[in-house]
């Protein structure tokens, strides 16, 4: 590696880390002034635990995130299991269009288009709304790890179990699904940090008392930076990150296959 790549390197990582470690750092500020380093304390992560309307946001986030991932993995395993286990047939890409649409496609869009859907069909916007948004987000991301790790597997464990008499269910839930496992978790993990850090398509789709908390965030950030919200965005960085590092763990684990 060249002293030009190292410097390129170097700067492209701090062009993208150096803000959010200020943030993580000031966070831990004395000072209620953000731009004025008062010593270190633990202050504002108190005062964040007992701010109701924060709190209430994050709970929502949290909410919808579990239910939103648990959805998006189911689908998006079934998906994978579709494209990777049944061949060529037809409307194959129209359907693998469809799952992964949504990976490439604009949030901006997402969120309209889901919007103009929940009015269509008359359903008020709330928690309902933004778990839907969210799960169809989320299934095409979840799809593209599964398969990954479907692609790898080694089917003639499968094939041994249904040579040995096993029905096509027995040789899912016992043979495929465990050995899918490290991926379903992966691709659940990942799920679960989009949609708690999603803010546009849950700003189309939220309705009175589902605000989230990127939401939350955001509009009090329209007003001011303050200590307080540094360290509800640490908190917030620090889970994502270890949902992202988790899942990027279970997918470069080597399975049995």
């Amino acid at each position: 590696m060249t002293w030009v790549t190292r410097t390129a390197l170097v700067a492209g990582l701090g062009f993208l880390y150096a803000p959010i470690l200020v943030l993580v750092a000031y966070s831990f500020n004395a000072s209620p002034l953000v731009t004025v380093w008062g010593g270190f304390s633990t202050r504002w992560y108190g005062t964040l635990m007992s701010d109701t309307p924060l709190m209430a946001a994050a709970w929502v986030s949290f909410k919808v995130a579990v239910l939103a991932s648990g959805i998006a993995t189911v689908l998006g395993t079934l998906a994978a299991l579709v494209l990777e286990r049944h061949g060529r047939f037809r409307g194959r890409p129209l359907f693998a269009g469809l799952i992964l649409g949504p990976i490439v496609m604009p949030e901006v869009m997402i969120g309209l288009s889901l919007l103009l859907m929940f009015i269509g069909v008359g359903l008020d916007r709330g928690l309902v709304t933004i778990v839907i948004a969210h799960a169809t987000f989320c299934t095409g991301f979840v799809a593209v790890v599964v398969a990954a790790r479907l692609r790898g597997l080694d089917r003639s464990l499968e094939e041994a179990a249904a040579d040995l008499g096993a029905p096509p269910w027995r040789v899912l839930t016992t043979v495929t699904l465990p050995l899918l496992a490290p991926a379903v978790v992966a691709g659940a993990l990942l799920a679960f940090s989009l949609s708690l850090d999603d803010l546009v398509i849950a700003s189309f789709v939220s309705g009175p008392g589902s605000t989230t908390l990127p939401m939350r965030l955001y509009s009090q950030v329209r007003l001011g930076v303050n200590p307080e919200i540094n360290a509800a965005s640490t908190l917030l960085i620090a889970l994502v990150s270890a949902a992202v590092l988790l899942a990027s763990w279970l997918t470069a684990r080597r399975g049995p296959g």
